[in-house]
């Protein structure tokens, strides 16, 4: 079968930079990891293939020798003046997102796993993180909320209790097919790479005697009901988790984690900026002119504001303390409130009358905007 060519599977040009390349395989390892891809037997294929691609580019004089001479600098002993040889692509997946080699600490922080190795000796693998979007009103994003989700999910298989064998445990031995390892190799030019193994499907042990309800996996797929508890201050985009409330594991392994994931709903009446709140509020001309006191909407209820003889049209006004409480429970913001001075629109011929009368008695050295704003235009005029 003919190779792909490397910056092709990588979804970048030639000439693109080691940031671009490495951004690209972050996104494309993360979509096509076999954890996140259980039953797509093409995932792990094409996530070796992304790690290969990636071990070349990633590398100046390996990548300057493929440039040269294509897959071939890698055949038949060439090693394209690199290091040579292809390393495991769950190592690179660690080495790229912080871990270690061989473990991936990244991963186990996001997924809970070992990068495609979590299991143990008894053929026991965690099961997958899951994650959950949710949306919340603004209100219960300040007041803090508990949500009982339903998730389609793996759950532990209730007539084999996890075990995944009809003897509740007893019917595991050793897959002869990876010989227990749970990865076999295959054979690529020169090189060996590693894959999971088909038969145990990573496990590394295979049921004996297999559960009728889910066929030796411990485990099978129904809605389950979660609690989670959204605290007060939470913002969009802000992300919880339930530890072991994910997929359960395979034959009694633990559970995965679940990821709740907030959307804050739109807000009829109220922007949100941090934990400040904004709000515009229409304000009667007379109140404007006069002054005097202005119910105000808040999350909690109504607020009195004073407003001040003579207020401008998108004044605004800072109630303190009135706005979103911090997440980590260290004070509250302010709600910022924008008075709309409303004018009238249906006049009779004595309100007209009286209105006009009014502005004559007041003249124009009692309208400081109109009076700063012809000022303005007039120097700009006279240059």
């Amino acid at each position: 079968m003919a190779e792909r060519d490397y910056y092709e599977v990588l979804g970048v040009s030639r000439d693109a930079s080691q940031s671009e390349i490495k951004k690209s395989y972050r996104k494309l390892a993360m979509k096509h990891h076999p954890d996140q891809n259980p039953d797509d037997p093409k995932a792990e294929e094409k996530f070796k293939e992304i790690g290969e691609a990636y071990e070349i580019v990633s590398d100046e004089e390996k990548r300057a020798a493929y440039d040269r001479y294509g897959h071939a600098a890698f055949k038949n002993g060439g090693n394209g003046g690199g290091r040579g040889g292809f390393h495991d692509p769950m190592d690179i997946f660690s080495q790229v997102f912080g871990g270690g080699g061989g473990g991936g600490s990244m991963f186990d922080d996001l997924f809970g796993g070992g990068g495609g190795r979590r299991r143990d000796s008894s053929g026991k693998k965690r099961g997958s993180d899951l994650r959950y979007d949710l949306e919340i009103t603004l209100e219960e994003a300040a007041e803090g909320v508990e949500k009982e989700l339903e998730i389609e999910k793996y759950t532990s298989c209730g007539k084999c209790s996890g075990s995944g064998s009809k003897s509740g445990g007893g019917g595991a031995k050793p897959c002869t097919t990876c010989g227990g390892r749970g990865v076999v190799g295959q054979q690529r030019g020169i090189f060996i790479q590693q894959a999971t193994c088909p038969e145990c499907r990573g496990a590394g042990q295979v049921i004996a005697d297999p559960c009728g309800d889910c066929g030796g996996d411990g485990r099978k797929q129904a809605p389950e009901r979660v609690s989670i508890r959204i605290p007060a201050g939470v913002d969009d985009g802000t992300r919880l988790r339930s530890t072991g409330k994910g997929d359960a594991g395979m034959r009694g392994g633990p559970g995965g984690d679940l990821y709740v994931f907030l959307h804050l709903r739109d807000h009829d009446v109220f922007q949100r900026d941090g934990d400040d709140l904004f709000c515009e509020v229409p304000l009667p001309f007379s109140t404007a002119a006069l002054g005097g006191e202005l119910q105000v909407p808040t999350l909690t209820g109504r607020a009195t504001m004073k407003v001040p003889a003579g207020t401008q049209g998108a004044t605004t006004f800072r109630l303190r303390d009135r706005g979103m409480p911090a997440l980590n429970g260290r004070g509250t913001g302010d709600l910022h409130v924008e008075v709309q001075v409303e004018v009238p629109t249906k006049l009779n011929s004595d309100q007209k009358e009286k209105l006009q009368a009014f502005t004559e008695s007041i003249g124009e050295k009692n309208s400081p905007v109109q009076e700063s704003f012809f000022e303005k235009a007039k120097r700009f005029f006279d240059s």
